[in-house]
């Protein structure tokens, strides 16, 4: 039987990280929601035994972090082996187009723009809730 898709999301604003998880849950997801304000946890998790042996995952990324770029993040988790087929999910509100094709190019499979308004946020994670709902997610290696 497979396992659910464990949600990992780094994203250092807790008022976007309650309203994320909010509107994730209104879409019917149940599924574990793991939040990191900061890049470093994030990573020390994701490279931790424990993730290799939970099925597979999916990252919910902001690029404005505080102790680090989530690019740099993409990057790594892009560039290992295990984790390299996680789908990530950037939603930050950097629109600028090179940091979007930097993103692609770094092998983020989705690039959202935050609204800046709450109701077109709290809208756009709900639609996000309805594309997990259906979407697949392979395993860890």
């Amino acid at each position: 039987m497979t396992q659910p898709v464990k949600i990992i999301m780094v994203e250092d604003d807790h008022g976007h990280a309650k309203l994320i998880e909010k509107n994730i849950r209104r879409a019917n997801i149940s599924n574990e929601i793991k939040h990191f304000d900061e890049g470093g946890g994030a990573l020390d998790y994701l490279f931790s035994a424990e993730i290799l042996a939970n099925g597979p995952l999916l990252i919910l990324l902001d690029l404005n972090l505080p102790d680090m770029s989530g690019t740099d993040i993409l990057e790594k988790v892009k560039s290992d082996d295990r984790l390299k087929r996680a789908p990530v999910v950037v939603l930050t509100t950097t629109d600028d187009k090179v940091e979007i094709q930097r993103c692609y190019d770094l092998g983020c499979n989705v690039y959202i723009t935050k609204p800046v308004d709450y109701e077109s946020f709290a809208g756009a994670i709900r639609q996000l809730g309805l594309f997990l709902s259906v979407m697949q997610a392979p395993e860890i290696e």
